[in-house]
């Protein structure tokens, strides 16, 4: 594998919604960010004119050599440069289990780091994503304990979100 992180280009969401097999796996990705369910390439191209900016969030599409294979957004959540938050995170449905997920994410935070400058990088997990929890997981967040629990109103259930984040570490 050859995988490399670019800059989100309106072509990439034909292939980024293809994915997206059901509402149950949209509403994982993406809660109630998007209003129905098949999410086309234009709602995504809508939602990314909408509120990716280039400056306080940026899209990401990973590529296999020219394949798509993932896509990630980092934002930054509050008024702190120094904290990006990663979402939608999604890879090809096709390759999961061949450590993309992991990659995907690794490859965000060195981003946010290394390009953006920050210091600090958090996400929201559903808890019925198990596999996406592990994946978190393996690539350095840890679980942070809320006072209040982040839940969502998705398909006639309430889901509950974990909250993670992860430091960089200053090598001395």
């Amino acid at each position: 594998m050859s995988l490399t992180l670019r800059s989100y280009l309106p072509s990439d969401a034909a292939v980024i919604t293809s994915w997206l097999k059901s509402e149950y796996l949209m509403r994982q990705w993406c809660a109630d960010r998007y209003e129905h369910y098949p999410v086309t390439p234009e709602d995504m191209n809508r939602y990314s004119e909408r509120y990716i900016d280039g400056q306080r969030s940026h899209a990401l599409t990973m590529v296999d050599g020219i394949d798509i294979v993932g896509y990630i957004t980092l934002r930054i959540p509050a008024d702190d440069p120094e904290e990006q938050r990663l979402g939608f995170v999604i890879v090809d449905d096709s390759r999961r289990g061949c450590g993309l997920g992991k990659a995907l994410v690794s490859m965000a935070i060195k981003y946010a780091y290394e390009e953006l400058g920050a210091t600090k990088v958090s996400l929201g997990v559903f808890e019925n994503n198990p596999s996406a929890i592990h994946c978190y997981e393996a690539a350095g967040f840890h679980r942070i304990p809320l006072l209040e629990t982040e839940s969502y109103k998705c398909l006639d259930e309430t889901w509950n979100c974990i909250e993670m984040e992860q430091h960089k570490r200053i090598m001395k």
